[in-house]
């Protein structure tokens, strides 16, 4: 573009008006600054790389050049980071987080403290305040971790409880209940 007017200031900063209406001012240190036509569209090239992009809407990308991330805030508060290994994360005005791993797992954090994954296979993982944990596998069976025990439900109705102190119950859909101790021996074993 053809420059309309350059002006040179003492402390070494150069301002260069074009003739679209873009305005250029260069720093001493190597950053520089590109205001476009529209008064509204402002872009920050940093001496060690960094780019700050403000967009007429108020949408601000920042490249973090050393780390290869980026990092988008739109004017309604969501923030929406790109990682250069694919992972990404999106922070909600609320407080809630969702990151997406490379692997295309998907980490929701709750403002309450809960969280849920959502692995590839269908997997979804539920992790309360309390720190109990619902597994729920897409092959139908669903387990629960808690401080007092592990069960696991089966699709025809089966469940298999494990106690802390290792004594097993498993309650079968036709009614039978068999009861382990810690090292396997049958205690209980109602056979209908």
């Amino acid at each position: 573009e053809e420059i309309q007017r350059e002006t040179a200031y003492p402390d070494g900063k150069v301002e260069k008006v074009l003739k679209n209406g873009c305005h250029l001012i260069f720093f001493p240190n190597g950053t520089w600054k590109k205001v476009g036509s529209d008064g509204k569209t402002v872009t920050i090239t940093f001496f060690n790389g960094d780019v700050k992009q403000v967009m007429p809407d108020q949408t601000v990308i920042y490249y973090y050049a050393d780390a290869k991330t980026t990092h988008t805030t739109y004017s309604d508060g969501l923030e929406v980071l790109h990682f250069s290994n694919g992972q990404i994360e999106k922070h909600y005005p609320d407080g809630k987080k969702e990151i997406t791993f490379p692997d295309q797992t998907i980490k929701n954090l709750f403002t309450d403290g809960e969280e849920e994954s959502i692995f590839p296979d269908g997997t979804i993982v539920r992790i309360q305040r309390d720190g109990s944990k619902t597994i729920e596998f897409n092959n139908g069976q669903r387990e629960l971790h808690t401080s007092q025990f592990k069960r696991r439900e089966y699709p025809d109705g089966t469940v298999k409880t494990v106690y802390m102190n290792g004594q097993q119950e498993t309650k079968y859909v036709s009614g039978r209940v068999r009861v382990k101790d810690k090292d396997g021996n049958i205690i209980v074993d109602t056979k209908l």
